[in-house]
């Protein structure tokens, strides 16, 4: 599609892959640049004549564009497609929804898996370090080229939340509102630590091959897969880990062995295994490293509320989940009281429920009652109703 000829509001469109020419690289925060540059994405529902209902969904660290749309390689129905389409919390019917796969993914996005136009051959790990801020300037660029001035909402949960507050930090005249849902404001040592445990993991794979993998027709599976099962223990609860599978067996009794003996056990393998097949390893590197490097108070002095001082037009909601240990209800509240203290309108509400991190993923109706309020709301300041 040619980013010149902005999006007719009439069209209705499944997405695809928007390729920029290569005179429009993406400047990166690192000081290189990516050109030409191509960001996968799908869409859903229709843009209205004054461009003025365009929801941009920020999909969280192994997502992707498929939000309320089968997975291509799965199958598996789209990881939002509860709260996307027709009748939902993200009315489709009203709304026009545009879910984007960040600059270093593996779904059609510019990443390490894509072929580098110097060597004619994938980027492995000589493509240019990422930011959350370098993500949201890619879809800022799609959101220009497809002729909408104004996003009426940025939603996003996890990094995706953090999307979201890098949109408010850097484009508050471009949002009219923003749903912040399970995140934070910068990673912490913690979460920094889990993330070191999944990367050792991909590069101490023997098929890893330094990030050439493709070169060589292998793939780090094993180290991948690894990765997603330390990294999934953290989007659940202990409540929810035991009111799943306890100590449950898998058979009748011990294998006397290193097989899954727990269920729990084969949770987690299954995890693992099913992930190797639609993500990237290199990619996994990018992304979580991008996660890492967040920290939005950092270039406003330290002081987050300094972040969001030009978005006192921008309506917030900011979620949480009280079983969340990922990202913790006290960081939602941190968030919070910059957005006061910068003067911004902000709700806040926390969720109480025991799935942990991925609640926003799951059967949450009080997280669907949330936001289908304040988007309602929010759409008759906009005039959308």
């Amino acid at each position: 599609m040619d980013d010149t000829s902005p999006l007719a509001p009439a069209i209705e469109t499944d997405g695809g892959t928007w390729k920029f020419p290569a005179n429009r690289p993406l400047r990166l925060d690192s000081g290189a640049t990516l050109a030409p540059l191509e960001i996968g994405y799908n869409t859903y529902g229709r843009l209205n004549e004054t461009r003025t209902n365009a929801v941009l969904v920020c999909h969280a660290l192994t997502g992707d564009q498929h939000a309320a749309s089968p997975h291509p390689i799965t199958g598996k129905p789209g990881w939002w497609d509860r709260v996307i389409g027709p009748g939902l919390p993200l009315d489709t019917d009203r709304y026009f929804v545009i879910a984007t796969n960040v600059v270093g993914g593996c779904m059609g996005s510019t990443g390490p898996g894509s072929v580098n136009p110097e060597t004619g051959a994938p980027y492995g790990l000589t493509f240019p370090m990422i930011t959350i801020a370098d993500m949201v300037r890619a879809q800022a660029m799609l959101i220009e080229a497809m002729g909408i001035e104004t996003l009426f909402a940025v939603v996003g949960g996890s990094m995706g939340g953090m999307q979201v507050l890098q949109w408010a930090a850097d484009y508050p005249e471009k949002l009219f509102s923003a749903v912040c849902i399970a995140s934070a404001a910068r990673h912490s040592a913690q979460n920094i630590a889990f993330h070191e445990v999944g990367r050792q993991a991909i590069m101490a794979d023997p098929d890893w091959r330094g990030g050439d993998y493709e070169k060589a027709g292998v793939s780090p599976s094993k180290g991948l897969a690894v990765a997603r099962m330390a990294a999934h223990i953290t989007y659940l609860s202990e409540a929810a880990l035991q009111r799943k599978f306890g100590r449950e067996l898998r058979k009748d009794g011990l294998s006397w062995g290193f097989d899954a003996d727990f269920q729990v056990e084969s949770y987690l393998r299954h995890q693992g295994a099913s992930f190797v097949d639609r993500f990237d390893a290199n990619s996994y590197l990018y992304i979580t490293r991008a996660l890492d490097y967040f920290d939005l108070a950092a270039n406003h002095g330290g002081v987050l509320a300094q972040a969001f001082q030009k978005a006192r037009g921008v309506r917030f909601m900011v979620l949480s989940f009280s079983s969340d240990w990922l990202y913790s209800t006290a960081e939602s509240r941190d968030i919070v009281r910059a957005l006061n203290a910068a003067g911004c309108r902000a709700s806040f509400v926390e969720i109480e429920t025991d799935k942990g991190h991925d609640a926003f993923f799951l059967d949450e109706p009080q997280l669907d009652a949330t936001l289908r309020g304040f988007i309602s709301s929010t759409a008759q300041a906009r005039g959308l109703s």
